[in-house]
């Protein structure tokens, strides 16, 4: 459980990673609060969605026992289609598409915009939870929040010091991370 959580930890955050790439480069002189303040915002939604994701699964399917055979299934399509559409993106992008997530200023609405835009696919990281009991969901969802708090740290780092050259390669790795976990967890449901 701790290996997957950390690893799509790693994946899930890997959009606000790159939005806090160019969120440092847009803004290079942001203080240590506003960053730190920009980071759990992306890292309060990455741990809320997989969480919510989980609740609404979770008491869907308990009423269905029967359809647990599907999980592996669920979490192979719905983690495959994520990571496939974050390689695509990753390969896709160019430097003006990036800069167009940010705009003039940076203001909460906007942080709380670029949160749940970054976070919204680990909503239905619920699937690949939904066996998980509560506590091992709170954890789990804990676990890619704390990861996410610590990348956005960096990226807002990184992208203040060296620019955005890393923010396309990172939606990439992100992608091929979570397709890994989606066949993994295929495997072992199969």
């Amino acid at each position: 459980m701790f290996l997957n959580a950390f690893l799509l930890g790693i994946g899930l955050s890997m959009d606000a990673f790159s939005v806090s790439i160019i969120d440092g480069l847009s803004y290079p002189s942001l203080t240590n609060p506003k960053r730190f303040k920009i980071a759990t915002i992306f890292a309060l939604f990455q741990f809320l969605m997989p969480l919510i994701g989980w609740y609404c699964v979770h008491y869907l399917f308990e009423a269905f026992n029967n359809l647990q055979f599907l999980f592996p299934w669920i979490s192979l399509i719905l983690l495959g289609y994520i990571g496939g559409k974050m390689l695509y993106e990753g390969f896709k992008k160019d430097k003006e598409e990036e800069e167009e997530i940010i705009t003039s200023s940076l203001t909460i609405k906007e942080l709380i915009l670029q949160g749940i835009a970054t976070s919204i696919d680990a909503l239905s990281v619920g699937f690949t939870i939904a066996s998980y009991n509560f506590l091992d969901a709170t954890l789990s969802s804990l676990i890619v929040g704390l990861e996410t708090l610590v990348l956005c740290l960096l990226g807002l780092r990184f992208g203040q010091k060296f620019g955005d050259k890393f923010a396309l390669k990172a939606n990439i790795f992100g992608g091929i991370i979570l397709i890994v976990i989606g066949i993994q967890i295929f495997i072992k449901g199969i």
